[in-house]
Parts: structure tokens; C-alpha cells; sequence
């Protein structure tokens, strides 16, 4: 994942920083608890595509 992008990119629905879980291959929303995947190397920020976290995983991060 590029580092510059990861700069730039936020959280489509509330505009957040993301946290990039690299053996996850996510970014993930902590104030919205989403993870939104990353396929060969392109995030997919569509929020009805992005998978619900838990309290717990969310703290996890």
C-alpha cells in the first residue's frame, strides 16, 4: 500500500483518519467500527461494502 496515499485516504462516511492493518490487508474506521478491504493494493471505500467491527476488534487496533 502506498505510503502517500495513505496519507490522503479517510473514512467516506465521516471523514476520519484510517488505520491501515497491513496482515489484514483493511483500513479501518475506528469512529464508524468499518473495515474496508484493500485488493491488490486499491482500497474499496463503499460503505455498503465494508465489513462491521465489534467493541473488541476496534480496540484491538
Amino acid at each position: 500500500m502506498d505510503a502517500k496515499l495513505l496519507d490522503i485516504l479517510v473514512c467516506p462516511l465521516c471523514k476520519s483518519p484510517l488505520v491501515y492493518q497491513k496482515a489484514a490487508q483493511e483500513l479501518i474506521c475506528k469512529a464508524d467500527r468499518l473495515a474496508f478491504r484493500i485488493e491488490d493494493d486499491i482500497p474499496v471505500m463503499l460503505a455498503d461494502e465494508a465489513r462491521k467491527l465489534s467493541a473488541e476488534e476496534v480496540e484491538k487496533v
